[in-house]
């Protein structure tokens, strides 16, 4: 059986949409800014590793 792991940028950007949609979770209108700013911290979190070394994996 391969074993699969999901690299750390993946896990945090997991994290950081899970707490963002727990918050608007129980509201019924969500403002468009909400969505951008969590869209946007999603999208600094991934852009922010594109400039790191990647591990190789033989």
């Amino acid at each position: 059986m391969t074993e699969t792991r999901e690299p750390k940028i993946i896990t945090e950007a997991l994290a950081v949409i899970d707490k963002g949609l727990a918050e608007m979770l129980h509201r019924e209108l969500v403002s468009t800014d909400e969505v951008a700013d969590l869209l946007l911290d999603v999208r600094t979190l991934l852009a922010s590793r594109e400039d790191e070394p990647q591990p190789l994996v033989s």
